[in-house]
């Protein structure tokens, strides 16, 4: 019974999306296109994408949640460090999250009737289903963040060899950032964005160390505070910011090389459980089927024979 309810579920669902879809981007337009008698084809609005749609419906949904300053700061930190800082970024997070929390309140709906009330109640089963929907979408932003300080993290060392280049070539910290922003965009699209925005920021005219802080609160990621705070001591007591740069790139360099042999040490501790659930069980097999088949064969005969 539980398979066919999920099922009808899913069909519904996807019945239900497939229906709003139809009517808002043919049903509706073709109505008002019949009723006003046509419309000129350089007077018709721009087409709209379903994902822009989608999209608008979900900050109409956010809009409506109301929200404590101390959350909403939170809400932008986070989403800032997964790299969303449009204004709408708020409410289409939120509006996700309704948006979830209705899916999974009626996956609850749909799977309590196959759960017995001797086992769990299902007044349990719909809180959990809902409360779960609900943090969902906080769960994805945290992997993007973390995913995302990842690549900020392996794209630095680059970025700092590019870095003791340029100001060793003689440019200034300002034209610094500016090119090596400029030359690593394919390669770390990630960094390239941020050290363009502390270039944006300086040229709108915030001070230089501002601008630098900013840049760590964004990203959170710790190697890019260090780089931080070693760029504004430089600029402050006037210290060779070149020589910094590349003790800092040395440095960064060898703690990821400790941190590979240190995750190259750990794979044998990690090999044990799946070497002993699924390959030690096939090699008994083959090494000691063979052998087990013939005691089978052979001898259980010939001791029922001796005890006759």
């Amino acid at each position: 019974m539980l398979p066919i309810m999920l099922a009808a579920f899913l069909f519904v669902l996807l019945l239900t999306i497939i229906s709003v879809y139809g009517y808002r981007a043919y049903v509706r337009p073709s109505r008002i296109y019949d009723r006003v008698g046509g419309v000129a084809e350089s007077m018709r609005e721009p087409a709209v994408s379903a994902k822009d749609r989608v999209v608008r419906v979900f900050e109409q949904i956010g809009d409506k949640i109301p929200l404590s300053p101390s959350e909403q700061t939170v809400t932008r930190r986070d989403l800032t460090m997964a790299g969303y800082r449009a204004d709408t970024a708020i409410p289409i997070f939120y509006g996700i999250k309704v948006f979830m929390c209705a899916v999974f309140f009626l996956f609850g709906l749909a799977v309590k009737h196959g759960v017995s009330d001797q086992t769990v109640p299902q007044m349990v089963v719909l809180v959990f289903c809902t409360g779960f929907g609900y943090y969902f979408p906080t769960l994805g932003l945290e992997k993007r963040v973390k995913k995302r300080q990842q690549k900020l993290r392996l794209s630095l060392p680059d970025a700092l060899d590019m870095m003791v280049v340029a100001v060793e070539a003689g440019l200034g910290l300002d034209q610094t950032l500016q090119y090596v922003a400029r030359e690593i965009e394919a390669g770390h699209p990630e960094l390239s964005d941020e050290l363009g925005l502390v270039g944006l920021e300086m040229r709108a005219g915030k001070r230089r160390a501002e601008s630098l802080r900013n840049l760590a609160e964004r990203t959170g990621e710790v190697e890019l505070r260090k780089l931080v705070a070693i760029l504004t001591q430089s600029d402050r007591f006037g210290t060779s910011m070149g020589e910094s740069l590349r003790t800092h790139s040395d440095f960064m360099r060898l703690r990821r090389k400790q941190e590979a042999e240190e995750r190259a040490a750990k794979i044998g501790v990690k090999l044990v459980f799946p070497i002993f659930i699924f390959i030690l069980p096939s090699m008994m097999l083959v090494a000691a089927g063979p052998a087990l088949l013939k005691v089978f064969r052979d001898l259980f005969p010939m001791m029922q024979s001796f005890g006759k």
